[in-house]
């Protein structure tokens, strides 16, 4: 049985058994950090039917489901949110569309001017204090932590806060159940005090704006609800981005060429960060989801109550789907990844993430072209034990 997740020899190539597993054994036997049992799915098809599926459900706290880390909490996966907000049906879908009014094309466009200034002074930090620099702490991590906490309308002076309760509740191995419930209580305990403050004193940010909504039902959010959708889009909002960030430059710096073509070429940024974001090798966990009642993808029968894990960075590199799969092709297009999920779960910020990598990388091509790393791609590091796929840190010099 393979123990899950699979370990890259390389911080940007994936490992060599997901090709093998889409070849020969797509919904794969493997053992969790935890020790128990899951199925692991690495085809295309098969990932985007299971995260399509509503009898796959995120339900990871039922009594024979397994459980994803050795501590008892199951961290991000098992948290106070992932209970606090309804998971599945029309609760589900009434909650994504009272916050999904705020990620609109639409809007994000009225954000874009903002981001590239705020990327702009950021490089500009970065030149000052000379090179090489880590590209992911002056640039990739405090650029989606201003946006986020702009948009929440919290002071991004407490990033670092922030910072230490998202890796807290993110990781999966580094910290103990005390330390996690810790986080997750003083986290708790910051939002209810934000909410608080602004039901006396509304602003024009998001949480304000939900604090005072009601759909068409009369609907309105609870406490409990408010702040666990906080916590979400505080940890969604700056872990993935910041963390993309690095991994997106380090893979179009790591071909010279692709660089040059993007300087030839500045249109296809949009491209290029959407087929960075589908040849990432290293996005992280995956999408754990549980299910209740018999059901057969890939061919093979699952028994009820197995947990099913979804690789869709996998899914990605799929040939049957992609064309030059373990190429990276900046034109792509059509490009249909599932980096950000598929079905009623997929990620509700993907919008703004998009929005955030394109502004970065139409800044970086245009203020320094001379971009290149200051190690070789072999020395990249991980970040282990995270949900989320990272580099420990990305040098640079121009």
């Amino acid at each position: 049985m393979l123990s899950y997740p699979v370990p890259s020899e390389a911080a940007l190539e994936p490992p060599a058994e997901w090709a093998e597993l889409r070849q020969q054994c797509p919904v794969a036997r493997i053992k969790l950090p935890s020790g128990d049992e899951a199925k692991l799915l690495t085809r295309y098809e098969d990932v985007k039917q299971v995260l399509s599926d509503p009898r796959f459900t995120r339900q990871l706290n039922a009594g024979d489901a397994a459980r994803i880390s050795a501590n008892q909490s199951g961290g991000v996966f098992n948290s106070g949110s992932a209970k606090a907000l309804p998971q599945s049906g029309e609760g589900h879908l009434r909650w994504r569309r009272m916050v999904g009014k705020w990620f609109t094309a639409k809007r994000m466009a009225a954000l874009r001017p903002g981001i590239e200034a705020m990327a702009e002074r950021l490089i500009d930090e970065m030149v000052k204090s000379g090179q090489p620099a880590d590209l992911k702490a002056s640039l990739g991590f405090p650029l989606p932590v201003w946006v986020i906490c702009d948009m929440l309308g919290v002071p991004d002076s407490d990033r670092d806060r922030f910072s230490h309760w998202s890796d807290t509740l993110l990781n999966l191995t580094r910290y103990t159940d005390a330390e996690i419930q810790a986080a997750r209580t003083e986290f708790s305990a910051y939002m209810a005090a934000h909410i608080a403050a602004k039901r006396e004193e509304p602003s024009t940010d998001l949480l304000s704006e939900l604090i005072a909504a009601s759909d068409a039902d009369g609907y309105r959010m609870s406490e409990a609800e408010l702040v666990a959708t906080g916590l979400a889009l505080l940890m969604a909002g700056h872990e993935t981005t910041a963390n993309m960030i690095g991994k997106m430059m380090s893979m179009l710096l790591a071909d010279r060429r692709r660089w040059e073509r993007l300087l030839a070429d500045p249109s296809l940024v949009r491209t290029a960060v959407e087929e960075a974001l589908r040849f990432d090798a290293n996005s992280g966990f995956g999408m754990p989801r549980y299910i209740g009642e018999e059901a057969e993808v890939g061919g093979t029968v699952l028994a009820r109550g197995t947990t099913v894990v979804c690789s869709m960075a996998a899914a990605n590199r799929d040939e049957t789907t992609f064309d030059g799969a373990g190429e990276m092709d900046l034109g792509r297009s059509p490009n249909p990844h599932l980096a950000f999920g598929a079905g009623a779960h997929s990620c509700l910020g993907q919008a703004l993430a998009r929005t955030e990598l394109q502004a970065v990388l139409g800044v970086l091509l245009r203020k320094l072209p001379s971009l290149e790393l200051a190690v070789p791609v072999e020395d990249l590091r991980r970040l282990e034990g995270l949900v989320v796929g990272g580099l420990r840190e990305v040098p640079v010099r121009w």
